[in-house]
């Protein structure tokens, strides 16, 4: 059944009509008339009154699928353990973790007492997580449930402790806008301090002592600008500001150091860093820097040490890309000298390769290097004094170190999944007092023929004896871990509990590649149920070398690339992102069980844009690159299409924020490959946004897309892609495509997000509902929420089962 059929007891309903009233945006001596623009006013009678008619127009449509939006919610449900608990955590004297139960929409933050200093096996929680019972001695921490009562949106922007878990300062959002109100708590006695200070960023920090809270401001375009200081029991308005950024490309944070030694203030641009320090122990003091920003230079720091009889060693652990595009680690003995200290200098232990980078800011290519720069991004790494374990992989990128009382571990990226690699203290105060490799050993996920993520998790003491470590695929559930690389012992402490028939054996998993048409080979991952989807039968699973070819051209219509097949193909949901070097790891969800389990197949290309393969990947689909970023997710569903993997008639692409852009590029690009395109909250007016200084994010997104103000080239290629202005009237895609098709779109958006402004969405909407562009539109839009849409588990679920229920019918699923 398709679409048309499911909505076709609401004859004749039609969209409402948008008033046109064109203003020119004049720009590097070209110029627009933007027919929507008047909905930047959003206070204004006549905006709220569109969005209310979309929302009715869009729920009167979503009418005759109310039946499946039911089903998925309850098949949701039916498969989580809604009464739960994490296993706790050791963070000084308390067992802290996260309490969840049936009905409520929020976890529960509790902890209980440490039983004595050497005590570092977690309580179990094996009875008391099925039934909801509370734990011996047990404390809640934060109760979300109750501070979110009388709000419909409630985000928590942090919670910080002072080390002897007295007091916590901790942020809310109870309107979607990320601008947040912090308060501080003592937990003794429950109450609240009588200050509040209204409207700073997300996160901060409490001092271990307790006594001061560090915080930031945001300017008038949402960015993290400026640091306050804070004295715990003082009214907020004597305040000190600390420290100010003033380059609207940088984002400001601030934070304790792992040790606790040191307030830390990062401030960073996409493409450059600085650190700056201040002793705990000197919070009226002033900040200094760690090492002094070089344009172009991205770098972090951590604090440890190697203890020694004769008298530890203190080490600064750094980690920057001033030689090296994918990052090195350089290891500095702090006892010959204080900081400042200069980035290179130390014992590199690990380092990337650079193979398809550009060169770093302010250097040249060597004959040499210009050589490993032309190799494909797929080139295998061999650099002589890299541990063992980094060599012979492809795309390797350095991610950061840890250093433990017991251990050391190190993150980084090969063969485009995320990577854990640790070795015990002595051997690496040996071998680093040697001056050699380190010797890191991987850790392996349990997952045979499976595509996994792993990484450090819940690791937030020093004195530790083992690493923690969490592990994922797309069709197993996320497992904790606790790993002893002294006695090489693991024990699974957690695996996520999936309710009802749930098998894993039951879901297949593969990532495979395919040659787009610049020649590049890009990743792709499949996921299915084992039976449902003929073509991938017998299929070799897992991390695979299997090359698929993308078609050289694409005008056919849907009927006619159907007509090639023999009716064997699946459904597909395809989804991707590709942009700020953020990588579309393996992960398992829930809700997507429901998709697969209807036949449907689902795809995630690894797009340039992304860091899937590392800094190459990243550059090669951003700024005059980014077009890559559109063409590869369009060659790879054209590539499984004609390959007889996948429906056209049946394939629903997805992408938000700015996959959302994706979303409206890949359907302006090729409308015939994609009977329904789910778009959330998307960056859809990109050249507008990015030309105006004066809204949030513009400056600081000048390094991901160009700054087309100031640049006539930038300002021509974007204009190219930017889908608002290059949506195309029926006849237009007639004549260039064959065929008047373009798939149905479903647009979500919220009227408190400051990402992308929900502007942009509303105007494209109302573009796509002009009668001669002949596009089936509709939004879900959101007045209480922001970026992340609403929040509550429960909401959530609901919110997701709407959105797939739209995707399944447009496959024509309506079961």
């Amino acid at each position: 059944m398709t679409v048309d059929n499911v909505w076709s007891d609401i004859a004749g309903l039609m969209p409402p009509k948008a008033e046109r009233e064109p203003k020119r945006r004049s720009a590097q001596g070209d110029t627009f008339l933007d027919p929507y623009e008047w909905m930047r006013d959003k206070e204004s009678d006549r905006v709220q009154k569109f969005v209310a008619d979309e929302n009715e127009y869009c729920e009167r449509r979503m009418t005759g699928l109310k039946t499946l939006r039911g089903t998925l919610f309850e098949e949701i449900k039916a498969r989580v353990q809604q009464t739960d608990m994490s296993v706790p955590t050791r963070m000084n004297d308390y067992w802290y973790f996260t309490r969840t139960e049936e009905g409520k929409q929020y976890g529960i933050q509790c902890r209980v007492p440490i039983r004595d200093e050497n005590d570092w096996d977690p309580p179990s929680i094996s009875a008391a997580a099925a039934q909801g019972d509370a734990l011996g001695n047990e404390e809640v921490v934060f109760d979300c449930n109750k501070e979110a009562e009388g709000h419909d949106f409630f985000s928590v922007g942090g919670l910080d402790l002072s080390h002897d878990g007295r007091y916590v300062a901790y942020s809310v959002d109870t309107a979607g806008n990320e601008r947040y109100d912090l308060r501080i708590r003592d937990l003794k006695t429950g109450e609240d301090f009588p200050e509040v200070i209204r409207e700073v960023s997300g996160g901060g920090c409490i001092t271990p002592d307790g006594k001061w809270v560090f915080y930031t401001r945001v300017d008038d375009a949402w960015r993290p600008y400026c640091v306050w200081r804070h004295r715990v029991g003082t009214p907020a308005d004597q305040d000190v500001q600390v420290y100010h950024e003033p380059d609207e490309r940088f984002w400001v944070g601030v934070g304790t150091s792992f040790d606790e030694k040191q307030i830390i203030i990062e401030s960073s641009s996409k493409t450059t860093s600085e650190v700056l320090m201040l002793p705990v122990t000197d919070p009226e003091g002033t900040f200094s820097p760690f090492i002094e920003r070089m344009p172009g230079v991205e770098y972090d720091v951590s604090f440890a040490r190697f203890e020694d009889e004769d008298g530890d060693i203190p080490v600064a652990l750094v980690i920057h890309n001033v030689k090296n595009p994918n990052f090195e680690i350089d290891v500095i003995d702090m006892r010959s000298h204080k900081p400042p200290y200069t980035l290179g200098e130390g014992v590199c232990v690990a380092q990337g390769s650079p193979s398809g980078c550009e060169p770093p800011q302010g250097r040249k290519f060597t004959p040499a290097t210009r050589a490993i720069r032309y190799e494909s991004v797929n080139s295998l790494s061999e650099i002589s004094n890299n541990p063992e374990i980094l060599q012979g992989v492809q795309g390797l990128r350095i991610e950061g170190i840890a250093m433990y009382r017991n251990f050391v571990a190190l993150s980084y990226r090969a063969n485009s999944l995320p990577q854990l690699a640790v070795m015990p203290k002595y051997a690496a105060k040996e071998d680093f007092l040697a001056g050699r490799p380190w010797g890191f050993g991987g850790i392996v996920p349990r997952v045979d023929g499976k595509l996994y993520s792993i990484g450090m998790s819940s690791n937030p003491s020093y004195d530790a004896p083992r690493i923690r470590y969490t592990t994922v695929s797309y069709t197993q559930p996320g497992e904790l871990h606790e790993y002893d690389p002294e006695t090489d012992t693991d024990v699974l402490l957690k695996r996520a509990n999936v309710l009802g028939d749930f098998d894993p054996a039951d879901y297949a998993e593969k990532r495979m590649w395919v040659r787009v048409r610049d020649g590049e080979h890009v990743p792709v991952s499949l996921v299915w149920r084992r039976g449902l989807v003929p073509a991938l039968e017998g299929a070799k699973e897992g991390l695979t070398d299997e090359l698929i070819e993308a078609p050289r051209e694409l005008t056919l219509s849907l009927e006619d690339m159907s007509a090639r097949y023999d009716r064997r193909e699946a459904p597909m949901f395809i989804t991707g992102y590709g942009a700020y070097e953020i990588s579309s790891d393996p992960g398992f969800s829930v809700p997507r069980l429901s998709l697969l389990d209807r036949g449907v197949l689902y795809a995630v290309p690894h797009v340039r844009g992304g860091g899937e393969m590392g800094r190459a990947w990243y550059e090669q689909g951003r700024k005059l690159n980014k077009m890559n970023t559109f063409i590869d997710f369009v060659d790879v569903t054209a590539a499984l299409q004609r390959n007889g993997i996948a429906d056209p008639k049946r394939t629903v692409a997805n992408g938000g924020s700015a996959g959302g852009l994706l979303m409206g590029a890949v359907a302006n690009m090729a409308p015939q490959l994609y009977a329904g395109i789910e778009a959330d909250v998307p960056f859809v007016d990109a050249l507008t946004s990015i030309l105006d200084t004066s809204l949030p994010l513009t400056v600081t997104e000048w390094d991901e897309w160009g700054d087309p103000l100031h640049n006539a080239e930038v300002y021509r290629y974007m204009k190219q892609y930017s889908p608002y202005e290059n949506v195309k009237n029926a006849d237009d895609r007639e004549q260039e495509f064959g065929t008047r098709h373009f798939p149905a779109m479903f647009i979500t958006t919220s009227m408190n997000d400051t990402r992308v402004l929900y502007v942009e969405p509303l105007k494209w909407l109302a573009r796509l509902q002009e009668p001669e562009v002949e596009v089936d539109a509709v939004a879900k839009i959101e007045v209480e929420a922001g970026h992340g849409g609403v929040t509550g588990r429960y909401k959530r679920w609901q919110e997701i089962a709407y959105e797939n229920a739209w995707c399944l019918a447009a496959m024509g699923i309506e079961e």
